[in-house]
């Protein structure tokens, strides 16, 4: 499959990711929630067959994961049904449907992930967004599922954008220093899926290289910090300790620290 001659939709195009797949992929058609509602099986289905896109990308998401605590309907709704809906209008007219997934499909019992791991979420995010993944498999076979974590990018709220803030505000700034991942650039994510497009359907497993705390994260971003416990700090969600996701399946993106002083010199930080 030739990328640059093939007809393309993405779908939550205004997100942190969208912003960045449109800028990767600017001859996409792409539409906003106002758009187009993935929850309205009805409108994603009549729309996907009008347009009959070779390569539909799925970037639109409900990511608030405390929001999601209350309120389950929507998150399920969104990031279950939802994608659901789009397998099924690709199916119709035989497109590649490319979906961004989550780290928090784990419960973090494991120090790592593998992409044939049993998920087994502990909150209502990561029970919404696995929903989203066995709707896909029901509904069609050319999927890639891209599970992604921490993501960071110039077009949206995010973990930098909240140190530096924070940073500015607090004398000190409190930051879990029990909680592991892979802090991911969507930009560079957004470059990676013109891989993902050509290889087989499946499973992937796609985030910066380098395994992080919350803190560890913190500490290359601002100075005024200190470490604590998620006991320290709870939240409405529970988290998982460990979220790091191996990707087995395809060339290693750079070290998330690489990618934070792009993302640092872009903000002109």
């Amino acid at each position: 499959m030739v990328v640059g001659t093939i007809k393309m939709l993405i779908l939550g195009a205004n997100g942190m990711l969208g912003a960045d797949l449109c800028k990767v992929f600017p001859d996409a058609v792409k539409r906003t929630h106002k758009e187009l509602d993935i929850t309205d099986r009805k409108q994603v289905i009549e729309s996907i067959q009008k347009m009959k896109p070779d390569v539909v990308i799925n970037a639109a998401a409900y990511t608030n994961v405390d929001g999601c605590e209350d309120n389950k309907e929507l998150a399920f709704q969104v990031n279950g049904s939802g994608p659901g809906h789009i397998a099924e209008a690709c199916a119709k007219v035989d497109a590649t449907l490319v979906h961004f997934s989550t780290d928090y499909v784990f419960d973090g019992s494991k120090k790592e992930y593998v992409e044939s791991e049993i998920p087994n979420p502990i909150n209502v995010y990561g029970h919404s967004k696995l929903l989203g993944e066995k709707k896909i498999i029901e509904n069609m076979d050319d999927y890639r599922i891209v599970r992604i974590s921490w993501l960071f990018g110039i077009n949206g709220k995010n973990f930098v954008e909240t140190m530096l803030k924070l940073s500015k505000e607090m004398d000190n700034v409190k930051v879990v220093n029990d909680q592991f991942g892979k802090p991911t650039y969507t930009i560079d994510l957004a470059n990676k899926v013109k891989e993902i497009i050509k290889l087989d359907p499946g499973i992937y497993h796609i985030t910066n290289d380098g395994i992080c705390s919350w803190y560890e994260f913190a500490s290359s971003i601002i100075d005024n910090l200190i470490p604590c416990t998620s006991e320290e700090f709870p939240r409405k969600a529970k988290r998982p300790k460990y979220s790091v996701l191996v990707n087995t399946k395809t060339e290693p993106m750079r070290h998330w620290k690489e990618a934070l002083k792009d993302y640092l010199q872009e903000r002109n930080i």
